[in-house]
């Protein structure tokens, strides 16, 4: 899949790819080849430096992205998954158990997003149903009792919102998911490896450590979907994004996310195996760095870190020639 953006950089590939197979042996088009070489590099370094909002959420989106099975593959051993809500059945859509990620024990949980057209839709796309959210509610609880740091890897455009799904509470199962981060005594440590939207996603990500790819994304709700709210035009998703600050930067601008990791040029798609190290390496770095911190710390600092989010102090807005609010009485 080449996304628009990209044609140019294509353009060279095959350009290179058809005057390598012409050359053969010979040196004479070994010149213009180099030339060419040096021109692509150029143009992803334009273009991958220049990204729009937009542009982003659609690198968020590619399917060839390294998803939860291929960090699961790479980073965990002893991987022994866990199915089922124990109320209405199991739902592919996230998937989690424990796991050795490098000397630390875990629960690792995270959104499955399919790596072919029958698991995708299998697993519909990564959007979780009610029973999926109590799963990961299962999977908290399991995390508390045994003492175990939670590794949460977000990548969904957001919770079914189905009519099934409202029927069998898919608020409440969202809720309960965010009752008990803020409450179970174990270290929290969650990466946004590509989408991050909607209650689907704040459900898994209100954690200790927030961290985000470069080029995902974490918003209330989707570009395409809030143009066509605001604007009545989802033609206008590229304007929405911009309106709606949902990159890493702006989210570690405000305060929202920790760290903002880096990508390979080009994105994640063009290296996963790049990109899994490095989200390897700074969950190792995050949990021995929260491996050793009491219980009663860790929630006194986690909920400091959700009261602060939005504050002047956070966002470094000047707030002082604002009235303040009166009173309710």
């Amino acid at each position: 899949m080449i996304l628009d953006f990209e044609r140019p950089i294509k353009d060279f590939e095959e350009r290179i790819a058809e005057l390598r197979r012409l050359a053969g042996p010979s040196a004479e088009l070994r010149g213009e080849i180099s030339r060419l070489e040096e021109a692509l590099e150029a143009a992803r370094r334009r273009i991958y430096s220049n990204l729009s909002p937009y542009q982003r959420v659609q690198v968020a989106r590619h399917p060839e992205r390294p998803n939860f099975r291929s960090y699961r593959d790479a980073l965990a051993d002893d991987f022994y998954e866990l199915s089922g809500d124990r109320l209405f059945g199991d739902d592919p859509a996230v998937r989690g158990g424990f796991a050795r990620i490098g000397e630390h024990n875990v629960v690792l949980v995270g959104h499955d997003k399919g790596t072919d057209v029958n698991s995708r839709v299998k697993g519909n796309f990564g959007m979780a149903h009610p029973e999926g959210y109590r799963k990961v509610g299962r999977f908290y609880e399991l995390a508390a009792r045994f003492g175990l740091p939670v590794v949460v890897l977000v990548d969904t455009p957001g919770a079914f919102a189905g009519r099934g799904a409202e029927e069998r509470g898919q608020a409440w199962a969202i809720s309960a998911d965010l009752m008990a981060l803020a409450r179970i005594p174990v270290p929290l440590v969650s990466v946004i490896i590509g989408e991050g939207c909607s209650g689907g996603a704040l459900a898994m990500c209100a954690t200790d450590y927030v961290g985000m790819l470069e080029n995902s994304y974490l918003s209330v709700i989707a570009p395409e979907a809030c143009a066509s709210i605001i604007f009545r035009d989802p033609g206008r998703a590229a304007e929405a994004a911009e309106a709606l600050k949902l990159t890493a930067a702006d989210m570690k601008g405000r305060g929202i996310v920790d760290e903002v990791l880096p990508e390979p040029l080009g994105g994640a798609h063009n290296d996963p195996e790049a990109t899994i190290e490095t989200v390897g390496k700074s969950l190792g770095r995050v949990l021995a760095g929260l491996s050793d911190a009491e219980p009663d710390t860790l929630l006194a600092a986690r909920h400091e870190r959700y009261r602060r989010i939005g504050s002047k102090t956070t966002v470094g807005d000047d707030f002082s020639d604002q009235v303040d609010p009166q009173p309710l009485v």
